[in-house]
């Protein structure tokens, strides 16, 4: 532990990173079909500016933590704050849409330093006595951005146009960057014997593995280069994950520690990680697609209509900590995944081709967030204790790699289905919110576009039903301790950074 600052400064200084972070990643959603409009960007184009900034952040994730072990989480950390800045003020004066494309790129290699670092921080500065109080807090400051995300995109949006979230984004940055070299203190890289060195080939792999994949799933985009382009991507995809895993085996100290895969426990709360993110994750874009395409609603009533979301995120994690002393994770978990699923299946069947009432869609969003809050904390805690100590933090970044390529996997995917089989203008509408205003009835685009959204949703009903009975699978015998150890893992994606420095 770091000493000579109080640690309760540190928090409050990595809160606010931890805000701008959140707000630039749950607001976009709600203005992408203003921002589509006013810069006229095309499908791609729509489509690159939520990936690229998801691909990006997920790639860096791990490869962050090991440049931090390296060269130490403070600098690291604040130059993450000073990218991030940089990148919103350049997306906030993006000319073009390729422009913002390029500026979001920015501003997830920023997000990126500022997440793998933030958590590390905080266990440097807290005794063990208090840390999980902080790390409780600082999942509460995490959740309570995203809750307010859409909604502070939404007005932004409509009172300063597409630019809005981010002019609003800019000065939050300023103030953690200023608060952050105030109160953050330094950190070693590594206490004690020699650096390890950094996987270069295996974070080239990574990244380009990503990368193939998200083209695989956007056939909207790369089809149009060339037909053969998807399936030349997704072998692309397969050869590089082989190439990946081999480098990952037999190098002294890989990027990511396959080994542990190799665990079935460990496996099986990966697997049911991933599930519940691609099958939760992209409901708030499709109710807002379909609100502002289907029922002309505003990027601020678009925002409002998606927030029981996390609201229903922040309660139940909230919840969870005290159903630890009398259920499992298998069935805390299994629940979760049940109840996503029913708010999933529930929202998808009320879409239709007008505007679906506010108290109509309400609950089955709320079913989709609380579910997903029933599950994270008691995953976490079941994959915890399938870990020896010594290897918890390693995990815990695998873990939030496997959480955040299924969110990048549930965008794509949700954009590849909504729009197949529309024609290009009608994609274009579809994008940019104006579906409903084009004379589409009579070829049936618009029911097309309804149809499609509403298959998108069975299909992450199904595979959140799937997630279930990879929950069921959980050993029996696993059972969360009542200890602060448990609420310290419960955190915002982080690197493998903190395995030195865990409670």
């Amino acid at each position: 532990m770091t000493v000579g600052r109080s640690p309760w400064r540190v928090f409050a200084a990595t809160a606010v990173g931890v805000v701008a972070v959140f707000l630039n990643m749950s607001g976009l959603a709600v203005a992408l079909p203003t921002i589509t409009r006013e810069l006229g960007a095309d499908p791609g184009q729509a489509d690159w500016i939520l990936l690229g900034y998801m691909l990006v952040t997920t790639a860096l994730i791990l490869v962050f933590g090991r440049i931090a072990d390296i060269v130490g989480r403070r600098g690291l950390y604040l130059a993450g704050l000073v990218v991030l800045t940089t990148g919103t003020a350049l997306a906030a004066l993006s000319p073009s849409a390729g422009f913002l494309i390029a500026a979001r790129i920015v501003q997830a290699v920023g997000a990126a330093a500022v997440i793998t670092n933030n958590t590390a921080l905080l266990t440097d500065v807290f005794p063990a006595r208090t840390l999980g109080r902080a790390l409780g807090w600082n999942v509460t400051v995490a959740a309570t951005a995203q809750v307010a995300g859409p909604v502070v995109g939404g007005a932004a949006t409509e009172l300063l146009g597409w630019r809005g979230l981010f002019v609003v984004c800019v000065p939050i940055g300023l103030v953690a960057i200023g608060a952050s070299v105030l109160a953050v203190p330094a950190s070693g890289a590594r206490v004690g014997g020699a650096r390890e060195p950094f996987d270069l080939p295996g974070a080239l792999l990574s990244t380009a593995m990503l990368t193939a994949l998200v083209l695989t799933l956007t056939p909207g985009v790369t089809a149009t280069v060339a037909a053969w382009l998807p399936w030349a991507c997704g072998a692309a995809t397969l050869a590089l994950f082989a190439a990946f895993a081999a480098v990952q085996t037999r190098r002294e100290h890989p990027l990511v520690d396959v080994t542990l895969l190799r665990t079935r426990a460990i496996a099986l709360v990966l697997a049911a990680v991933l599930a519940n993110a691609v099958g939760s994750y992209a409901v708030v874009l499709l109710a807002s697609l379909h609100e502002q395409a289907v029922g002309g609603a505003t990027s601020l009533e678009a925002g409002v209509l998606v927030t029981p979301v996390a609201a229903g995120t922040l309660i139940t994690s909230a919840a969870a900590g005290s159903l630890f002393d009398r259920f499992t994770p298998r069935a805390l978990t299994t629940t979760g995944m049940a109840v996503t699923a029913c708010g999933l299946l529930g929202f998808s069947l009320t879409l239709s081709t007008t505007t679906v009432p506010f108290l109509a869609v309400a609950p089955f969003l709320f079913l989709v967030g609380a579910g997903t809050g029933l599950f994270m904390t008691p995953s976490t805690s079941a994959l915890m204790l399938s870990v020896p100590a010594d290897r918890r933090g390693t995990a815990n970044g695998l873990r939030s790699t496997t959480q955040n390529v299924g969110y990048l996997l549930s965008t794509a995917l949700a954009l590849a289905f909504t729009t197949t089989g529309l024609s290009e203008p009608a994609r274009q509408a579809a994008y940019d919110g104006t579906l409903n205003t084009l004379n589409v009835l009579a070829s049936g685009e618009l029911h097309r576009f309804v149809a499609n959204l509403r298959a998108t949703g069975f299909l992450l009903t199904g595979i959140a039903v799937v997630g279930g009975v990879v929950c069921l699978a959980f050993p029996t015998l696993l059972r969360a301790p009542r200890t602060a150890e448990v609420v310290a893992t419960n955190t915002p994606p982080e690197s493998a950074t903190s395995r030195r420095t865990s409670p």
